[in-house]
């Protein structure tokens, strides 16, 4: 049994994609557009160029990614995508990069439970928790 997170970026998932190449190395393993759908599951002309569905690596982990109904801005509420780094060099690199136009909502530092460990919110309305943890 897996659980694979799935995005829907409203219209921005290209850009994310993008994004997420240069900032956490995202691999995409499979993309469709929606023009690329069947003949009786016809997509609206102006978004036949947006992503219906992606299959994205990043890491050892699978994200699920998609324009959705492409209306405008993604409302990503109730959950945050945890970032697990190897050393606080990495840690402090990944939040930079997820960082750049997005909000910090807890700026990278030591805490009790990790040397280092931030919560931000990306350009695209994803929040994240970058950390590195504690050695065993």
């Amino acid at each position: 049994m897996q659980i694979q997170p799935y995005l829907f970026f409203d219209g921005s998932c290209e850009e994310a994609i993008d994004f997420y190449k240069t900032t956490v190395g995202a691999k995409v393993e499979m993309m469709m557009r929606f023009k690329e759908a069947p003949p009786e599951m016809p997509a609206a002309p102006e978004h036949a160029e947006k992503i219906m569905h992606a299959t994205v690596q990043i890491g050892d982990s699978t994200v699920l990614m998609s324009d959705g109904h492409c209306n405008g801005q993604a409302a990503f509420q109730g959950f945050a995508m945890s970032l697990i780094v190897a050393d606080d060099a990495e840690a402090a690199a990944k939040f930079a990069a997820l960082g750049a136009g997005g909000q910090v909502q807890m700026p990278l530092g030591k805490t009790f439970f990790s040397p280092s460990f931030g919560m931000l919110t990306d350009r695209f309305g994803v929040s994240w928790m970058v950390y590195v943890p504690l050695a065993q």
